[in-house]
């Protein structure tokens, strides 16, 4: 279904809507603000999508029994000589 609605742009909006339609790379300015908004739409849904995989993964860590968990200090040791390395190269 389409819906007719009214939009108001500024000048370099519609500037930019015009040259992109003349340029033929969209067939009307609808079309431009209608694929802005799908990028609008899947950048959402991609977001809520990493949040979700992040929240999940804070939950497990949680679930991590402390004696689990990894020596910050020893972590990085190997990063720290490499690092170290590289700075006297």
């Amino acid at each position: 279904m389409t819906v007719k609605t009214t939009l108001s742009f500024t000048d370099r909006h519609h500037r930019f809507l015009t040259d992109k339609v003349g340029e033929g790379v969209f067939a009307s300015q609808s079309a431009a603000v209608a694929a802005a908004l799908e990028q609008m739409i899947r950048d959402e849904e991609e977001r809520a999508i990493a949040l979700d995989a992040m929240a999940e993964e804070i939950r497990a860590r949680m679930r991590t029994p402390h004696s689990e968990y990894v020596d910050p200090e020893g972590a990085f040791t190997a990063a720290r000589a490499r690092i170290g390395v590289a700075r006297q190269g």
